[in-house]
């Protein structure tokens, strides 16, 4: 490897010199532009605004815009002469717990190799931070840009891993996030079981990127004049459409745990069904209570109906008896 920059990792009195060197590359693979009818690579010209003149690259230099909009062009020359360019020192400004940092703020990272004959220094700083569990916070500058970085112990090795400025890192305000959203205890019990039964040390080895395996494997095709994948392979894409997703959640999450070997407590589920039950069975007795009234009723009309029969009977009886009489 190449290193990308030199300097010394002080903190206190103390100085480390080290060499710096990336620590991350790139496999993807990258397309080039061609035209689409004969496969001819598309190049780019740089060109004057002007006129269209095309320029050397050895003739271009960078402009600022200043703060009364005048274009200010700055060589390499001048960039190098920055107080802050000439300072070849990553500082430790605090160390704080490695806890506090979040991930989402971790940006590029970079190892740092003993720049000195003598290592114990930088043995020195290794043991010191496994030991406090700590991260050295550090400003240094690179590629004309002062980076705000983290200092940690990787693999017996200290790496410089540079931080995302605060402001670089957008609010999570997401539209489509409920947050009045609830969750049923049994759904969250199902789910922490679930976890467990996926428990794993992680092991970076065994995951693989497959779309630059598939591309690749596309690209060799092509170029033999076949097809890579058959309709079959393109269509098995084991994408579900998520639309059942809320009403059988608790059902997803104990067939989950199941299908992975765990246990599943019945208990929760009666608890479920016993719920289920409760409100089917409350409303079938409000449902039987209303027809109950209507009956009620109707007994009540009926037997009005029959008391006034044996009435018309006797009212009947005493005209007879008068007409006998006289």
């Amino acid at each position: 490897m190449r290193s990308i920059w030199k300097g010394e990792v002080s903190f206190g009195l103390v100085n480390v010199p080290v060499k710096v060197y990336a620590a991350t590359e790139d496999h993807d693979l990258h397309a080039r532009q061609v035209d689409r009818s004969d496969g001819v690579r598309i190049r780019y010209k740089r060109v004057r605004d002007d006129n269209g003149e095309e320029v050397e690259y050895s003739d271009i230099a960078k402009a600022y815009e200043s703060d009364e909009g005048e274009m200010v062009i700055l060589t390499k020359e001048d960039l190098a002469s920055l107080p802050v360019e000439q300072n070849h020192e990553i500082e430790v400004t605090e160390f704080v717990p490695a806890d506090q940092v979040d991930p989402v703020a971790f940006d590029n990272a970079y190892f740092l190799e003993p720049a000195s004959r003598s290592n114990r220094a930088y043995i020195l700083m290794r043991e010191a931070l496994e030991s406090t569990d700590r991260l050295a916070i550090c400003t240094f500058t690179l590629r004309n840009r002062t980076r705000l970085c983290a200092l940690r112990v990787y693999k017996d090795v200290l790496m410089l891993q540079t931080l995302l400025w605060p402001d670089e890192i957008r609010p999570a305000i997401l539209d489509g996030l409920d947050k009045e959203a609830k969750v049923r205890p049994q759904e969250v019990k199902m789910a922490a079981s679930l976890i467990e039964t996926m428990a794993a040390d992680f092991e970076p080895e065994k995951y693989q990127d497959d779309y630059q395996n598939q591309l690749r494997e596309l690209i060799e095709a092509k170029a033999a004049g076949g097809e890579a994948f058959t309709r079959e392979e393109r269509d098995d894409t084991g994408d579900d459409d998520g639309d059942d997703e809320v009403a059988d959640l608790l059902a997803a999450l104990r067939a989950s745990v199941k299908d992975r070997g765990g246990e599943v407590d019945e208990s929760d589920s009666d608890d479920d069904k016993d719920d289920d039950k409760g409100g089917r069975t409350r409303k079938k007795s409000a449902a039987k209570k209303a027809p109950a009234k209507k009956a009620s009723a109707k007994k009540a009309s009926a037997g009005k109906s029959t008391a006034k029969k044996p009435a018309a009977k006797k009212s009947a009886a005493k005209k007879a008896s008068t007409k006998k009489s006289a």
